[in-house]
């Protein structure tokens, strides 16, 4: 991380400044389905480069088609939302907008592939690519729902995107075959009892101690019911119930995560969930309402499009920048692309060597901004080599 005000790292082999574009987009961050701005300036870039974008059904985001014409069978794909988080650098290019901040790296992931987009449409292609600067991905179900609805990845039979990641340092991409995030949905419970005094605690329903109850029997239980392989983690991240120390709530709630490794086990998450949640309060006489939202499958990597990956991190950067990458609990949308074509997501290092590590969806996150040159390399490589791979491979 560099938390710098040098320009270092700016990739204008052909005259775009990624640094720069990166740097405005920080400044100005726009949350799920309002990233306008964010719009505008790359539909601005990509015309500039001779390219006739096109700004996505919702209204933001953009596809555009790169090289010759025809029917494109190769997708790249950037995230361009923000997150509702306060910016904590002391930059210069610090946001601009309070209470919203880039903190997972999604300008960087932009700022990579409208370069590469130059790079591309300088480099006489065999075929068409079609990029895809997606909105909303940090929302649930992910924007990626929506762009597939559109029609916009109709025929592509490869996809690939490409995300920041502070554990690997500057220079280095990782890769790896099979799963690489884990499936994400969200549960939100509301419980209800008539209230009552903490003295009488048995003349009414307790919705303080239900919740308890739920917090710590509801992980444990769905550990013993759905397979330990399918790597579960049920997690509270909210709790909010009562205010009087003295007075037994009438009502209270609870929001949390569940997240698995397994795409068939999160199919049948919900109904052991809510099963699970009725035995739970059924002796408190308490009652719960669940709202269970399916989040994002896992992220599952074809074993061919990991194979071009190697091959464009080893053509473009070297053999030392091939890194292997574990599996995350983290949840990412481009798992619907994948639920339908085949592909493969990447992990871009960002940190610069020897430095702190910072982690993401975190205030203070950052980039080495040279990792924006490594990332254009390997995408433009990416690009090339998947292009030379025969048809429905």
């Amino acid at each position: 991380m560099t938390g710098a005000d040098t320009v270092t790292g700016a990739d204008t082999v052909t005259g775009f400044d990624a640094v720069a574009f990166r740097r405005d987009l920080h400044q100005h961050p726009e949350l799920a389905y309002a990233e306008h701005r964010t719009t505008e300036r790359i539909v601005e870039a990509l015309r500039g480069f001779g390219l006739a974008p096109t700004v996505l059904p919702a209204g933001t985001g953009v596809v555009c088609d790169v090289g010759p014409s025809g029917a494109p069978r190769l997708a790249l794909r950037a995230d361009i939302d923000a997150l509702p988080l306060q910016d904590e650098k002391d930059v210069r290019y610090r946001l601009t907008v309070e209470h919203v901040c880039h903190g997972c790296g999604h300008d960087a992931h932009t700022a990579i592939l409208v370069a590469a987009a130059e790079r591309l449409a300088a480099a006489g292609l065999p075929a068409p690519v079609r990029l895809v600067f997606q909105p909303a991905e940090e929302t649930v179900p992910g924007g990626a729902v929506s762009v597939v609805e559109s029609g916009a990845v109709e025929g592509i039979e490869r996809i690939f995107a490409l995300h920041c990641d502070p554990r690997l340092e500057t220079g280095q991409v990782g890769v790896r075959v099979g799963p690489i995030t884990a499936a994400c949905d969200h549960i939100d419970i509301a419980l209800s009892g008539p209230g009552g005094h903490t003295s009488r605690p048995h003349l009414t329903a307790d919705p303080v101690y239900a919740a308890g109850l739920i917090i710590t029997q509801l992980p444990g239980l769905l550990s013993r019911r759905i397979d330990p392989r399918a790597g579960i983690a049920m997690v509270f991240g909210s709790v909010q119930v009562g205010r009087a120390a003295n007075a037994i709530p009438m009502n209270g709630t609870l929001g949390g995560t569940l997240r698995m490794l397994d795409r068939d086990a999160s199919r049948q998450a919900e109904p052991l969930v809510r099963e699970l949640v009725e035995q739970i309060v059924a002796p408190t006489g308490v009652t719960a309402r669940i709202d269970y939202r399916r989040g994002v499958p896992p992220v599952v990597n074809d074993a061919t499009s990991v194979a071009l990956q190697r091959a464009a991190v080893l053509d473009a950067l070297g053999e030392d920048a091939l890194a292997a990458t574990e599996q995350s609990m983290g949840g990412e949308d481009f798992a619907w692309y994948l639920d339908r074509i085949p592909g493969a997501l990447a992990r871009l290092g960002v940190r610069r060597p020897g430095a702190a590590a910072f982690d993401l969806h975190q205030g203070t996150f950052d980039i080495d901004e040279d990792a924006l040159g490594v990332g254009t390399r390997f995408t433009v490589a990416l690009a090339t080599a998947a292009l030379t791979v025969g048809r429905g491979d």
